[in-house]
């Protein structure tokens, strides 16, 4: 069974051939007919007879792996002793794992961290509980917390099976923000139950990072813990999406030298993530936002039993534009696309206005083959890695809550959205900005400063910040 979207592997393969039969260039060429890619060679044993060896090939998919396995099995004198996938190697046990940050050497050690010496801490914390901050991880741990109900492209898979992506977000927290984080996958769908359990678990946490949980009902859960909360509450995959996009059309603007208020822009998928980047889209300054669905354009002459739909109808499309994406797109001057694969045709691109801006983020196959749209695009962006211009959550989210946690925000407001995704795009200086590079890389180590400077300043703009003064010089993976 191929992977979601024909997602790349790496597969290892431990093999002994014999050196009278057979040659290791008839072994790599068997490989590459079978479409793999060797990218790494180690010889495990030798002698006169024999030599075994661990072969590391790159390939698209499953599908492709047991290709590349068979065609081995079919040359006299090779013998595979062993197939691993290095993926499935690095999830062993899980990713992730809690440190002591202190060690317990002596009895004295023990008396301090433990009974007796920690119930003085104990006392002063429920005395004023504002102590937990300094006395406890909260300051600096974040809860992803997910029901399974919408993971990557699999859909609802469930709580077990999400876990993998949750340890993957919360390494992610650490490696680029030194932010702690934890995995929350919750064995239930209910609603309310959620919100519950996710309130019951908040003194341990300085932030929520809500994840993978599908619409409708992931509105509802974020929206009422905003409310009911006092520590930031952000679901990603609307507001982590909304934000590298806004950050990425910022730069994609400038080389096309056209202005949020005047563009038309079109947008297909108006779910959780298509929602969240028009509300910012229109925050930051654009006026004329057409959404799409599989039905059309969302429109006002139309009752829409999902209320979502019914206050989207009222925020956006000014000129009342109805029909299919097709009949709409025409003089368009930006296409973001959060729905599905291939949707969108070159004849339709043909129909958008001087420079089109393409942004199709389904993920992994997007909504047009980017070498198809390539002669008729002056910018293209996607979700995938293989391509230029990879709008990635992961710009995002780890500089939001660093800066959220240092400040102490009670919450992650427009105004801390808006400064980030402008923190991301200045990232790219005036003499890199092109049409491939409009977006920093994920590895770029001044994305997570200057996000982070930006979401302290507005917090302390807006009166969310509670501490009284924090350095705002970037992250230096030291908090205090």
């Amino acid at each position: 069974m191929a992977l979601p979207g024909g997602a790349a592997m790496n597969i290892t393969i431990r093999l002994q051939f014999e050196k009278d039969i057979v040659s290791f260039g008839d072994i790599a060429a068997a490989i590459g007919k079978a479409g793999g890619d060797i990218v790494g060679i180690d010889v495990i044993s030798s002698s006169k007879v024999h030599t075994v060896r661990d072969i590391t090939v790159s390939a698209l998919d499953t599908k492709q792996c047991d290709l590349i396995i068979e065609a081995l099995k079919k040359i006299q004198g090779v013998k595979i002793i062993n197939v691993s996938d290095r993926t499935f190697l690095m999830h062993i046990g899980g990713k992730i794992e809690t440190n002591s940050k202190i060690p317990v050497k002596t009895r004295d050690d023990l008396s301090r961290v433990y009974t007796p010496g920690v119930a003085r801490v104990c006392t002063a914390i429920a005395e004023d509980p504002r102590k937990a901050y300094s006395l406890t991880i909260k300051r600096n741990t974040v809860a992803v917390v997910s029901d399974g109900t919408a993971v990557l492209g699999l859909g609802d898979i469930g709580p077990y099976a999400a876990m993998p992506v949750m340890e993957g977000k919360a390494m992610l927290f650490k490696e680029f923000a030194g932010v702690d984080a934890f995995p929350i996958c919750l064995n239930t769908k209910d609603t309310e139950e959620i919100i519950q359990i996710v309130k019951a678990i908040a003194p341990a946490f300085g932030g929520i990072n809500l994840e993978d949980i599908s619409a409708p009902r992931c509105f509802e859960i974020e929206k009422r813990l905003k409310e009911e909360l006092d520590i930031p509450v952000f679901h990603d995959d609307q507001h982590g999406t909304a934000v590298v996009l806004l950050a990425g059309l910022l730069n994609a603007l400038k080389i096309v030298d056209k202005k949020l208020e005047d563009i038309k822009v079109v947008l297909t998928g108006i779910g959780a993530a298509g929602i969240a980047c028009t509300k910012i889209l229109l925050a930051a300054g654009v006026r004329n936002i057409i959404g799409v669905d599989r039905h059309g354009a969302i429109h006002r002459d139309e009752t829409y039993e999902n209320p979502y739909w019914q206050e989207y109808a009222q925020i956006t499309n000014p000129d009342n534009l109805k029909g299919s994406l097709s009949d709409v797109i025409a003089g368009a001057d930006v296409f973001i696309g959060v729905s599905a694969p291939g949707i969108l045709k070159v004849e339709d691109v043909k129909k958008m206005a001087r420079d089109p801006i393409v942004f199709a983020m389904a993920n992994p196959i997007p909504e047009i083959d980017p070498e198809l749209a390539e002669p008729y695009v002056r910018v293209m962006a996607t979700g995938r890695s293989d391509y230029p211009n990879q709008i990635n959550n992961v710009l995002c989210f780890p500089g939001i809550f660093r800066g959220a946690l240092d400040c102490r925000a009670r919450e992650i407001n427009e105004e801390m959205k808006l400064a980030a995704a402008k923190a991301i795009a200045s990232v790219v200086t005036e003499d890199e900005l092109n049409e491939t590079y409009i977006i920093p890389s994920v590895f770029n180590s001044k994305v997570v400063e200057r996000v982070r400077q930006a979401v302290v300043e507005a917090a302390y703009r807006t009166g969310v910040a509670r501490k009284d003064h924090i350095p705002l010089g970037g992250y230096t993976g030291e908090q205090k």
